[in-house]
């Protein structure tokens, strides 16, 4: 387990020595159903209570509540059981024995494989649900929807966490994420390039 800290890297141990020890999972299937489940359900739930509490007539205290509770459980659920059942990955803040406050990213060696699905549908809402967060974000500013601000900013900034600690797990610290999107996007163009260079 490589775990990446803001001033040293140490290996430590994430995961059970039983499962690290030859459990791997098909390239393709589902290993982890439940995870994945609830990786999705709080999600999905406070984005329809969202869309369609007024619709339905609950009053706004009460869905405010619902969906802050379902942003929390979902928050705990992808950081500290999704991404290290998932991907592999885990984040945290850790509190030294004198008073220092540090961030803590963990990844896994590549010992164990994960489901490429499972990675894929991991990352999917890891993006998606920010995406979709800030895009509320917005139509609350310019529909003058003041009362629902803090609670699509708590769920941006909740789901925004989530993005950025596992974004800085998969890539460390080391690594700037602008140079990760800057080669990203690099790579990108020139695929796109070469796509056009060889259909002409």
């Amino acid at each position: 387990m490589k775990m990446f800290q803001e001033n040293n890297d140490e290996d430590v141990s994430l995961f059970d020595a039983e499962e690290d020890s030859g459990k791997r999972s098909k390239k393709g299937g589902v290993k982890h159903p439940v995870a994945l489940f609830f990786l999705l359900l709080f999600r999905v739930c406070a984005l329809l209570v969202y869309l369609f509490c007024e619709i339905f007539g609950a009053s706004s205290i009460s869905s405010m509540v619902c969906i802050i509770l379902l942003l929390s459980a979902d928050f705990w659920t992808v950081k500290n059981v999704s991404g290290r059942l998932l991907v592999g990955l885990r984040w945290w803040n850790q509190v030294d024995d004198d008073g220092q406050s540090r961030w803590v990213y963990e990844s896994r060696k590549g010992a164990v494989a994960h489901s490429a699905s499972e990675a894929r549908l991991f990352w999917l809402g890891l993006v998606v649900a920010p995406v979709l967060w800030s895009l509320l974000t917005f139509t609350c500013l310019i529909y003058f929807r003041i009362k629902w601000l803090p609670v699509v900013v708590m769920a941006l900034v909740l789901n925004g966490a989530n993005l950025y600690g596992y974004v800085k797990c998969k890539y460390g610290t080391k690594t700037s994420l602008k140079t990760v999107a800057t080669n990203y996007f690099g790579r990108q163009f020139l695929k796109q390039a070469l796509s056009k260079e060889e259909e002409s």
